[in-house]
């Protein structure tokens, strides 16, 4: 797991159950950032996330519960100061909601498996989905290609594809 930090027992890269716990159980298991974006809905600051220029290759987990949700092929310079997206990993990797705060209609993106709060998803991104997901660094975890796949191996064997 990324900065080599032990993670909480709900966090499960591979457990695609749904993870409900309150506000109090998540305060004593999560670091205060992540707290503050995922259950506060706060944001980071524009162009101080650690991903959002980034340009790797591999996969975006939620950092609250592990849960799968963006691959870096659908990653896109947006020039918005925070990583963008054109399309979560799967149709259950995201959900959406109507958030009206702040005066303004938008759409806020949460975590599939256990509600956390991501970003927000605006109708000005590329093809094919002209779609953007703008996504708080923060909530993120990432996982090289290369991690990605010698974890495979290990676990799975090198020809047991």
């Amino acid at each position: 797991m990324e900065d080599g930090k032990k993670k909480s027992a709900v966090y499960s890269r591979t457990d695609s159950g749904k993870v409900n716990l309150t506000d109090e159980e998540w305060k004593k298991i999560l670091p205060q950032d992540v707290y503050n974006i995922a259950r506060e809905k706060g944001t980071e600051w524009a162009f101080t996330g650690k991903y959002w220029n980034s340009k790797e290759k591999g996969t975006y987990y939620c950092a609250a519960c592990g849960n799968p949700l963006f691959v870096s092929d659908a990653k896109f310079e947006s020039s918005c100061g925070w990583p963008s997206f054109f399309q979560p990993i799967s149709k259950t990797s995201v959900i959406y909601q109507p958030d009206n705060t702040h005066g303004m209609h938008r759409t806020e993106v949460l975590c599939g498996r256990c509600k956390a709060h991501l970003g927000h998803v605006f109708d000005d991104g590329p093809p094919p989905t002209g779609l953007r997901y703008c996504i708080n660094s923060v909530i993120l975890d990432f996982e090289k290609a290369k991690e990605a796949d010698q974890n495979y191996k290990e676990k799975h064997g090198p020809d047991k594809h």
